[in-house]
Protein backbone atom coordinates (compact mmCIF):
# COMPACT_ATOMS: atom_id res chain seq x y z
CA UNK A 1 0.00 0.00 0.00
CA UNK A 2 1.38 3.57 -0.84
CA UNK A 3 1.88 6.19 1.97
CA UNK A 4 1.11 9.67 1.34
CA UNK A 5 3.78 11.94 3.17
CA UNK A 6 2.67 14.70 1.72
CA UNK A 7 0.98 15.85 4.99
CA UNK A 8 4.86 15.52 6.27
CA UNK A 9 5.59 19.44 5.16
CA UNK A 10 2.02 20.58 4.09
CA UNK A 11 0.25 20.19 7.31
CA UNK A 12 -3.31 20.43 8.10
CA UNK A 13 -2.94 20.58 11.46
CA UNK A 14 -2.42 23.52 13.75
CA UNK A 15 -0.68 23.41 17.10
CA UNK A 16 -2.24 21.87 19.60
CA UNK A 17 -3.76 19.27 17.63
CA UNK A 18 -3.28 16.12 15.92
CA UNK A 19 -3.79 13.81 13.01
CA UNK A 20 -5.48 10.39 13.71
CA UNK A 21 -2.65 8.67 11.71
CA UNK A 22 0.46 9.50 10.57
CA UNK A 23 3.52 8.43 8.67
CA UNK A 24 6.37 6.27 10.39
CA UNK A 25 9.06 4.10 9.67
CA UNK A 26 8.38 0.85 11.28
CA UNK A 27 10.53 -2.07 12.18
CA UNK A 28 8.29 -5.45 13.60
CA UNK A 29 9.82 -8.66 15.05
CA UNK A 30 8.63 -10.59 12.11
CA UNK A 31 10.97 -8.52 9.62
CA UNK A 32 14.21 -8.70 11.65
CA UNK A 33 17.14 -8.50 9.19
CA UNK A 34 19.34 -5.75 7.14
CA UNK A 35 17.67 -1.87 7.62
CA UNK A 36 16.77 -2.32 3.66
CA UNK A 37 14.23 -5.32 4.68
CA UNK A 38 13.53 -4.71 8.26
CA UNK A 39 12.29 -0.97 8.34
CA UNK A 40 9.37 -0.43 5.77
CA UNK A 41 7.27 2.72 5.67
CA UNK A 42 3.29 2.79 7.19
CA UNK A 43 0.21 4.72 8.08
CA UNK A 44 -0.06 4.70 12.18
CA UNK A 45 -2.05 5.81 14.76
CA UNK A 46 -0.26 9.37 16.03
CA UNK A 47 0.15 9.18 19.97
CA UNK A 48 -1.50 11.40 22.53
CA UNK A 49 0.67 12.68 24.94
CA UNK A 50 0.33 11.87 28.84
CA UNK A 51 1.06 13.76 31.83
CA UNK A 52 4.37 15.49 32.00
CA UNK A 53 5.07 14.28 28.01
CA UNK A 54 5.04 16.45 24.95
CA UNK A 55 4.42 15.27 21.51
CA UNK A 56 6.88 16.55 18.77
CA UNK A 57 6.35 17.78 15.12
CA UNK A 58 9.81 16.32 13.51
CA UNK A 59 11.23 18.45 11.26
CA UNK A 60 14.70 16.13 10.52
CA UNK A 61 16.06 13.78 12.25
CA UNK A 62 19.15 12.10 12.78
CA UNK A 63 20.64 8.30 12.13
CA UNK A 64 22.44 6.37 14.44
CA UNK A 65 23.57 2.68 14.86
CA UNK A 66 21.10 1.68 17.01
CA UNK A 67 18.55 1.34 14.98
CA UNK A 68 20.28 -0.87 12.82
CA UNK A 69 20.59 -3.35 16.29
CA UNK A 70 17.02 -2.61 16.42
CA UNK A 71 16.08 -4.31 13.31
CA UNK A 72 18.19 -6.85 13.39
CA UNK A 73 16.99 -8.18 16.75
CA UNK A 74 20.42 -8.45 17.98
CA UNK A 75 22.45 -8.36 20.27
CA UNK A 76 18.74 -8.95 21.68
CA UNK A 77 14.95 -7.76 20.54
CA UNK A 78 13.83 -4.31 21.73
CA UNK A 79 10.28 -6.13 21.25
CA UNK A 80 10.91 -7.61 25.13
CA UNK A 81 11.28 -4.12 26.79
CA UNK A 82 9.53 -0.69 27.37
CA UNK A 83 6.40 0.07 25.45
CA UNK A 84 6.84 -2.14 22.39
CA UNK A 85 4.66 -5.34 24.05
CA UNK A 86 1.69 -3.04 24.17
CA UNK A 87 2.23 -1.51 20.39
CA UNK A 88 3.73 -4.39 18.61
CA UNK A 89 6.01 -1.86 16.88
CA UNK A 90 8.76 -0.28 16.77
CA UNK A 91 9.66 3.69 15.66
CA UNK A 92 12.87 4.28 16.04
CA UNK A 93 15.12 7.56 15.98
CA UNK A 94 16.61 8.84 18.98
CA UNK A 95 17.60 12.34 17.42
CA UNK A 96 14.87 15.11 16.69
CA UNK A 97 14.81 18.66 16.08
CA UNK A 98 11.18 20.01 15.71
CA UNK A 99 8.33 22.14 16.60
CA UNK A 100 6.22 21.21 20.47
CA UNK A 101 2.60 20.45 18.73
CA UNK A 102 1.14 19.44 22.00
CA UNK A 103 1.82 19.22 25.88
CA UNK A 104 0.38 16.54 28.34
CA UNK A 105 -0.93 17.63 31.83
CA UNK A 106 1.97 19.16 34.48
CA UNK A 107 4.15 20.07 31.39
CA UNK A 108 4.60 23.74 32.44
CA UNK A 109 8.13 24.93 30.93
CA UNK A 110 7.30 24.32 26.85
CA UNK A 111 4.02 25.20 24.80
CA UNK A 112 2.77 24.42 20.96
CA UNK A 113 5.12 26.25 18.53
CA UNK A 114 8.91 25.96 20.72
CA UNK A 115 11.41 24.84 18.58
CA UNK A 116 13.65 22.18 20.09
CA UNK A 117 15.99 19.46 20.18
CA UNK A 118 15.85 16.26 22.45
CA UNK A 119 17.59 14.42 23.72
CA UNK A 120 17.07 10.40 24.44
CA UNK A 121 17.43 9.35 27.86
CA UNK A 122 13.67 8.16 29.56
CA UNK A 123 13.13 7.38 33.08
CA UNK A 124 9.79 7.79 35.50
CA UNK A 125 10.00 10.52 37.57
CA UNK A 126 8.83 8.07 40.31
CA UNK A 127 12.16 6.66 40.76
CA UNK A 128 14.23 8.53 43.89
CA UNK A 129 17.67 8.18 41.81
CA UNK A 130 16.10 10.48 39.43
CA UNK A 131 15.72 13.01 41.79
CA UNK A 132 19.64 13.24 43.65
CA UNK A 133 21.33 10.50 42.67
CA UNK A 134 21.52 10.29 38.07
CA UNK A 135 18.68 9.03 36.08
CA UNK A 136 20.90 6.67 34.47
CA UNK A 137 21.38 4.86 37.90
CA UNK A 138 16.82 4.66 37.54
CA UNK A 139 15.24 1.29 37.04
CA UNK A 140 13.54 2.24 34.33
CA UNK A 141 16.19 4.42 32.62
CA UNK A 142 15.45 3.90 29.22
CA UNK A 143 17.14 5.24 25.38
CA UNK A 144 14.00 7.11 23.33
CA UNK A 145 13.93 5.34 20.12
CA UNK A 146 15.26 1.83 20.66
CA UNK A 147 14.00 0.72 24.14
CA UNK A 148 10.75 2.29 23.33
CA UNK A 149 8.90 3.08 20.36
CA UNK A 150 7.25 6.94 18.61
CA UNK A 151 10.70 7.97 17.88
CA UNK A 152 11.83 10.52 15.18
CA UNK A 153 11.21 8.52 12.18
CA UNK A 154 7.73 9.61 11.81
CA UNK A 155 5.68 13.07 11.56
CA UNK A 156 5.28 13.13 15.21
CA UNK A 157 7.28 11.47 18.07
CA UNK A 158 6.27 11.42 21.69
CA UNK A 159 9.13 12.36 24.76
CA UNK A 160 9.10 13.23 28.35
CA UNK A 161 9.23 16.90 28.68
CA UNK A 162 12.51 16.65 30.51
CA UNK A 163 13.88 15.77 27.01
CA UNK A 164 13.91 18.80 25.43
CA UNK A 165 16.11 21.50 24.95
CA UNK A 166 16.11 24.71 22.77
CA UNK A 167 16.84 24.44 19.33
CA UNK A 168 20.55 26.62 18.72
CA UNK A 169 19.47 29.19 16.41
CA UNK A 170 22.06 29.12 14.34
CA UNK A 171 21.57 25.71 13.09
CA UNK A 172 18.85 24.31 9.83
CA UNK A 173 16.77 21.74 10.67
CA UNK A 174 19.45 18.89 9.86
CA UNK A 175 22.40 20.40 11.95
CA UNK A 176 20.08 20.80 15.00
CA UNK A 177 18.96 16.83 14.39
CA UNK A 178 22.21 15.81 13.88
CA UNK A 179 24.05 15.42 16.89
CA UNK A 180 22.49 14.65 20.18
CA UNK A 181 23.01 11.22 20.86
CA UNK A 182 26.54 10.66 19.48
CA UNK A 183 27.44 14.46 21.37
CA UNK A 184 26.17 13.74 24.86
CA UNK A 185 27.47 10.87 24.99
CA UNK A 186 30.68 11.66 23.98
CA UNK A 187 30.47 14.37 26.71
CA UNK A 188 29.49 12.12 29.80
CA UNK A 189 32.36 9.94 28.73
CA UNK A 190 35.11 12.28 28.39
CA UNK A 191 34.05 15.30 30.84
CA UNK A 192 32.05 13.59 33.84
CA UNK A 193 33.23 9.84 33.45
CA UNK A 194 36.61 10.29 32.88
CA UNK A 195 37.45 13.97 33.93
CA UNK A 196 39.51 14.90 31.16
CA UNK A 197 41.95 17.80 31.95
CA UNK A 198 43.65 20.04 30.10
CA UNK A 199 46.44 18.49 28.78
CA UNK A 200 45.50 14.98 28.81
CA UNK A 201 46.69 12.91 26.23
CA UNK A 202 43.54 10.75 24.73
CA UNK A 203 43.61 7.65 21.77
CA UNK A 204 39.99 7.98 20.33
CA UNK A 205 38.93 4.70 18.58
CA UNK A 206 36.59 5.52 15.75
CA UNK A 207 37.03 8.90 15.57
CA UNK A 208 35.45 10.33 12.21
CA UNK A 209 32.58 8.67 13.46
CA UNK A 210 29.61 9.77 15.02
CA UNK A 211 30.99 9.40 18.58
CA UNK A 212 34.53 9.89 17.18
CA UNK A 213 34.43 13.83 15.96
CA UNK A 214 32.17 15.30 19.09
CA UNK A 215 35.35 13.18 21.35
CA UNK A 216 37.38 15.05 19.18
CA UNK A 217 36.26 18.49 19.49
CA UNK A 218 35.63 18.00 23.39
CA UNK A 219 39.63 17.34 24.06
CA UNK A 220 40.27 20.59 21.89
CA UNK A 221 38.17 22.16 23.92
CA UNK A 222 39.57 20.96 27.53
CA UNK A 223 43.00 21.76 26.60
CA UNK A 224 43.76 17.76 25.72
CA UNK A 225 45.62 16.10 22.85
CA UNK A 226 44.11 13.55 20.86
CA UNK A 227 45.33 11.02 18.24
CA UNK A 228 42.16 9.51 16.45
CA UNK A 229 42.12 6.08 14.55
CA UNK A 230 40.55 5.64 11.67
CA UNK A 231 40.19 4.00 8.32
CA UNK A 232 41.30 6.23 5.62
CA UNK A 233 43.69 9.51 5.29
CA UNK A 234 40.72 11.11 3.98
CA UNK A 235 38.90 10.76 7.28
CA UNK A 236 42.38 11.43 8.96
CA UNK A 237 42.58 15.06 6.95
CA UNK A 238 38.68 15.62 8.69
CA UNK A 239 40.06 14.70 11.90
CA UNK A 240 42.87 17.72 11.46
CA UNK A 241 39.87 19.92 10.95
CA UNK A 242 38.77 19.02 14.28
CA UNK A 243 41.71 19.84 16.06
CA UNK A 244 43.47 16.09 16.48
CA UNK A 245 46.99 16.29 17.19
CA UNK A 246 47.28 13.00 15.06
CA UNK A 247 45.63 10.55 13.42
CA UNK A 248 45.93 6.35 12.45
CA UNK A 249 44.59 4.67 10.01
CA UNK A 250 43.74 1.51 11.51
CA UNK A 251 44.25 -0.12 8.09
CA UNK A 252 48.10 -0.49 8.49
CA UNK A 253 47.58 -2.31 11.94
CA UNK A 254 44.82 -4.62 11.03
CA UNK A 255 46.47 -7.83 12.68
CA UNK A 256 45.95 -6.06 16.18
CA UNK A 257 42.14 -6.65 16.27
CA UNK A 258 40.84 -9.32 18.48
CA UNK A 259 38.41 -11.78 16.41
CA UNK A 260 37.77 -14.23 19.24
CA UNK A 261 38.93 -17.84 19.19
CA UNK A 262 42.38 -17.04 18.26
CA UNK A 263 45.46 -20.12 18.68
CA UNK A 264 48.28 -19.10 20.65
CA UNK A 265 50.40 -18.33 17.75
CA UNK A 266 47.49 -16.18 15.99
CA UNK A 267 47.51 -14.65 19.84
CA UNK A 268 51.08 -14.11 19.64
CA UNK A 269 51.07 -12.28 16.23
CA UNK A 270 47.99 -10.36 17.26
CA UNK A 271 50.24 -8.89 20.63
CA UNK A 272 52.91 -7.48 18.81
CA UNK A 273 50.87 -5.97 16.18
CA UNK A 274 49.09 -4.11 19.03
CA UNK A 275 52.36 -3.17 20.55
CA UNK A 276 53.52 -1.85 17.21
CA UNK A 277 50.08 -0.02 17.31
CA UNK A 278 50.83 1.90 20.82
CA UNK A 279 54.38 2.88 20.35
CA UNK A 280 52.86 5.03 17.16
CA UNK A 281 49.96 6.41 19.73
CA UNK A 282 52.68 7.07 21.74
CA UNK A 283 54.87 8.36 19.03
CA UNK A 284 52.06 11.45 18.29
CA UNK A 285 51.12 11.88 21.48
CA UNK A 286 54.42 11.64 23.25
CA UNK A 287 53.60 9.52 26.13
CA UNK A 288 50.73 6.83 26.50
CA UNK A 289 47.23 7.99 26.86
CA UNK A 290 45.83 8.89 29.98
CA UNK A 291 42.31 8.06 28.53
CA UNK A 292 41.47 5.86 25.70
CA UNK A 293 37.61 6.46 24.62
CA UNK A 294 36.41 3.09 23.44
CA UNK A 295 33.23 2.18 21.83
CA UNK A 296 34.31 -0.78 19.11
CA UNK A 297 34.82 -3.39 22.25
CA UNK A 298 35.83 -7.05 20.87
CA UNK A 299 38.33 -5.99 18.05
CA UNK A 300 40.07 -3.08 20.03
CA UNK A 301 39.50 -3.49 23.71
CA UNK A 302 42.61 -5.93 24.37
CA UNK A 303 44.44 -2.82 22.77
CA UNK A 304 42.91 -0.64 24.61
CA UNK A 305 44.09 -1.78 28.06
CA UNK A 306 47.34 -2.49 26.78
CA UNK A 307 47.83 1.00 25.15
CA UNK A 308 46.65 3.43 28.51
CA UNK A 309 49.45 4.28 30.63
CA UNK A 310 49.12 3.18 34.38
CA UNK A 311 46.81 4.37 36.21
CA UNK A 312 45.04 5.69 32.95
CA UNK A 313 41.05 5.43 31.95
CA UNK A 314 39.35 3.42 29.38
CA UNK A 315 35.85 4.57 29.09
CA UNK A 316 33.49 2.77 27.29
CA UNK A 317 30.08 3.20 25.99
CA UNK A 318 29.74 0.33 23.29
CA UNK A 319 30.44 -2.66 21.35
CA UNK A 320 29.77 -2.43 17.83
CA UNK A 321 31.95 -5.23 16.97
CA UNK A 322 31.21 -7.71 19.62
CA UNK A 323 30.47 -7.46 23.62
CA UNK A 324 32.17 -10.27 24.80
CA UNK A 325 35.79 -8.97 25.99
CA UNK A 326 38.54 -11.34 25.47
CA UNK A 327 41.90 -9.57 27.13
CA UNK A 328 45.20 -9.74 29.27
CA UNK A 329 43.99 -8.64 32.86
CA UNK A 330 47.50 -8.62 33.79
CA UNK A 331 47.94 -5.38 32.00
CA UNK A 332 44.69 -4.30 34.13
CA UNK A 333 45.87 -4.99 37.52
CA UNK A 334 49.66 -4.79 37.42
CA UNK A 335 49.73 -1.23 35.52
CA UNK A 336 46.51 -0.17 37.96
CA UNK A 337 44.47 0.58 35.08
CA UNK A 338 40.36 1.59 34.91
CA UNK A 339 37.76 0.45 33.08
CA UNK A 340 35.06 3.24 33.55
CA UNK A 341 31.34 2.38 31.74
CA UNK A 342 29.48 5.20 30.50
CA UNK A 343 25.90 5.03 29.22
CA UNK A 344 24.57 8.20 27.25
CA UNK A 345 23.39 11.15 29.45
CA UNK A 346 21.55 12.80 31.73
CA UNK A 347 19.49 15.85 31.07
CA UNK A 348 22.02 18.17 32.95
CA UNK A 349 24.91 17.16 31.20
CA UNK A 350 23.05 17.36 27.64
CA UNK A 351 21.93 20.76 28.94
CA UNK A 352 25.72 21.79 29.75
CA UNK A 353 27.01 20.20 26.41
CA UNK A 354 23.95 21.75 24.22
CA UNK A 355 25.33 25.62 25.42
CA UNK A 356 28.83 24.27 23.56
CA UNK A 357 27.02 23.52 20.24
CA UNK A 358 24.98 27.08 20.77
CA UNK A 359 28.03 29.19 21.73
CA UNK A 360 30.10 26.98 18.51
CA UNK A 361 32.70 26.00 20.65
CA UNK A 362 31.82 22.41 19.47
CA UNK A 363 29.89 21.95 16.01
CA UNK A 364 28.21 18.87 14.76
CA UNK A 365 29.53 16.94 11.89
CA UNK A 366 27.29 16.73 8.82
CA UNK A 367 28.30 14.49 6.24
CA UNK A 368 25.02 13.99 4.66
CA UNK A 369 21.22 14.77 4.46
CA UNK A 370 18.69 12.50 2.94
CA UNK A 371 15.19 12.24 2.43
CA UNK A 372 12.35 10.54 4.00
CA UNK A 373 11.88 8.48 1.85
CA UNK A 374 15.63 7.50 1.95
CA UNK A 375 15.78 6.41 6.40
CA UNK A 376 16.25 2.60 5.58
CA UNK A 377 18.55 3.57 3.30
CA UNK A 378 20.16 5.90 5.59
CA UNK A 379 20.67 3.18 8.07
CA UNK A 380 22.04 0.79 5.62
CA UNK A 381 24.84 3.08 4.71
CA UNK A 382 25.74 3.42 8.60
CA UNK A 383 25.10 -0.47 8.58
CA UNK A 384 27.98 -0.86 5.99
CA UNK A 385 30.21 1.62 7.23
CA UNK A 386 29.77 3.80 4.40
CA UNK A 387 29.20 7.27 6.50
CA UNK A 388 31.51 10.03 7.33
CA UNK A 389 30.17 11.89 10.12
CA UNK A 390 26.62 11.83 11.07
CA UNK A 391 23.65 11.72 8.41
CA UNK A 392 20.73 13.53 9.04
CA UNK A 393 17.00 13.04 7.25
CA UNK A 394 14.48 15.63 6.85
CA UNK A 395 11.28 15.01 7.63
CA UNK A 396 8.81 18.07 8.26
CA UNK A 397 11.64 20.26 6.68
CA UNK A 398 11.08 20.73 3.20
CA UNK A 399 14.38 21.50 2.06
CA UNK A 400 17.78 21.99 3.57
CA UNK A 401 18.95 25.01 4.82
CA UNK A 402 15.51 25.54 6.74
CA UNK A 403 15.14 26.59 10.29
CA UNK A 404 18.09 28.67 11.26
CA UNK A 405 17.41 32.17 13.04
CA UNK A 406 20.28 33.60 14.06
CA UNK A 407 23.78 33.69 12.01
CA UNK A 408 26.60 31.13 12.89
CA UNK A 409 28.99 28.56 11.83
CA UNK A 410 26.44 25.93 11.44
CA UNK A 411 27.86 22.23 11.25
CA UNK A 412 30.92 21.39 10.15
CA UNK A 413 30.38 19.64 6.23
CA UNK A 414 32.37 16.16 5.91
CA UNK A 415 33.19 15.51 2.17
CA UNK A 416 30.74 13.55 0.28
CA UNK A 417 32.60 10.53 -1.07
CA UNK A 418 35.45 10.32 1.30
Amino acid sequence: MSIDTSSLVNISTEPGTLPPTMPAWVIREDRFGEPVDSMKLEEVETPEPGAFEVIVRVMAAGVNFNNVWAGRGEPISIFRYGDHPETGHHIGGSDASGIVWKVGEGVTRWKPGDEIVVHCNQASYEDPEVHGLDPLAAPSQQIWGYETTWGSFAQFCKVQAQQLLPKPEALTWEEAASYGLTYFTAYRMLMDQAKIQAGDKVQIWGAAGGLGVFATQLCAVAGAQSVGVVSSPEKGALLEKLGATGWIDRNEFAGMMRKGGETPEEEKARFKESRRFCKEVESILGSAPDIVFEHVGQATFPTSVLCVKPFGKVVICGATSGYNLDFDVRYLWMKQKQIIGSHFANAWEATRANALIESNQVRPVLWKTMGFDQIAEAHQLLSDNKHLGKISVLVGAANEGEGRTAEGPGAIRAEVGT
